[in-house]
This record gives structure tokens, C-alpha cells and sequence, in this order.
């Protein structure tokens, strides 16, 4: 099947400076690739989440949320979007939470093999206080004021929580890590991007992105 990732109709071109935009076919808004979900059509016409965004097919794009997720598929969104029968799998939102976890897992385990990742509330304490950090990671069942002592120390840098402890952990051959810290770099942006679009699938997930300008206004999103 060859790639054609193809506008939908009222997208921008793609010599447009707004080219590598897509718009949700649920909200209708406009928003980067990189902020969205996509999805393309198998052959035997079964919905397939491409969160690594490298599928062959048209794209079907959504914002990572599990509610814009259950609403696509309760509307038959996505089949009037591909204009073609769609079946979607029995519990795509726990999938694409699934895999999206498994990415950024796959991600932290990259940049610790790299020497670009590290854990534990000392090492990533003392990395945030001299300036040696492009994303600080919390447990998302992590301990409150472990993560506001390091938080403060590397208030500068962007801040994620999406990941429990133990799915930390098996980045590191732990059982449960608390604190991780990435260095700058394109690991770092790829692993804030995933743990963007995973916060919108999990309760109490928290995302400080400062360099976006509206996560800068905010400051730390929570997402219930």
C-alpha cells in the first residue's frame, strides 16, 4: 500500500506554511502532526493507531484525548472521514494508551543506553541544580514533595508525569523509579511529545511544557 498522506478536505496545502498541519476530524481544529494521533485504514478496512506516525496510508488524525477518541468512533467519524466502512477494535482508547506508554518507555530506555537518561531523586537533583537537563520526568504515582523539591530545582526545564513508577523502572532494569532526568536533545523532544498525547489518556498525568506558549502561561497542566 503506498504512502498518501493526503489533506482531508479544508486542510492547508502542503506548500503552505501551515503544511504540516493536520485537522481533527472531531474538534475540526487545526494543530501540528506532532500534536495529534494518527490513524490509518487496512486493507481489510480495521482502524489501525499509528502513533509513530510511519503507517503507508491516508491519515485520519485526532487530538489525543480518550474522550475525542470514544466520541470518533461512537459518531462513525472515522469512516465518514475516510469516506469508506471502518472497524474500529474493541477498546481503542486503552490501545492507544497502551502504545503510546510503550513508546515513551522504548524512548527512555534509548536515551539511558545513549548515557542521556538518569534516575533516582539525588542524581536527577543535582543534574536539574547545574543545568544538565532537557525534560525532567516524574511517576505518575510518585511521591508529591519529591517531585516539587526537583521541580523547583529545574524550574527552567520542561516537566512530564504520565508514567508510573514501575513502567520508569523497567526503562532502568528497576522496579520503580520516582525521578528521571533526559538531557537536552531531539530524545528529550520526542519523549515530551509522546508525553503530551499520553496525558490525554491518563487521570492525573501532568504536563509543564514551557516551550509552548500556552503551557507557559498556564504552567503544570493537570489532566483529570
Amino acid at each position: 500500500m503506498k504512502s498518501d498522506d493526503a489533506p482531508l478536505p479544508g486542510d492547508p496545502p502542503s506548500g503552505s506554511p501551515n503544511g504540516s498541519h493536520r485537522r481533527c476530524i472531531v474538534t475540526g481544529e487545526l494543530h501540528d502532526r506532532g500534536a495529534l494521533l494518527r490513524f490509518v485504514v487496512a486493507p481489510d478496512g480495521e482502524l489501525v493507531p499509528d502513533v509513530a506516525g510511519r503507517l503507508p496510508g491516508r491519515g485520519l488524525w485526532l487530538t489525543p484525548r480518550r474522550d475525542i477518541v470514544e466520541r470518533a468512533v461512537a459518531k462513525r467519524l472515522f469512516a465518514r472521514a475516510a469516506r469508506r466502512p471502518i472497524s474500529a477494535p474493541q477498546g481503542l482508547a486503552d490501545r492507544i494508551e497502551a502504545l503510546l506508554a510503550q513508546r515513551c518507555c522504548d524512548a527512555l530506555g534509548l536515551a539511558r543506553r545513549a548515557g542521556q537518561a538518569i534516575a533516582g531523586f539525588e542524581r536527577v537533583a543535582d543534574a536539574a541544580r547545574h543545568g544538565r537537563v532537557g525534560l525532567l520526568v516524574f511517576a505518575l504515582d510518585g511521591a508529591e514533595g519529591g517531585r516539587r523539591k526537583v521541580a523547583a530545582l529545574g524550574r527552567e526545564v520542561p516537566s512530564a508525569g504520565g508514567l508510573t513508577g514501575a513502567e520508569l523502572g523497567a526503562a532502568f532494569g528497576r522496579d520503580r523509579v520516582a525521578h528521571v532526568a533526559i538531557g537536552p536533545g531531539p530524545l528529550a523532544d520526542r519523549l515530551m511529545t509522546d508525553m503530551r498525547r499520553i496525558a490525554g489518556f491518563r487521570a492525573g498525568a501532568t504536563v509543564n511544557d514551557l516551550t509552548s506558549p500556552a503551557a507557559a502561561g498556564n504552567g503544570e497542566r493537570t489532566v483529570a
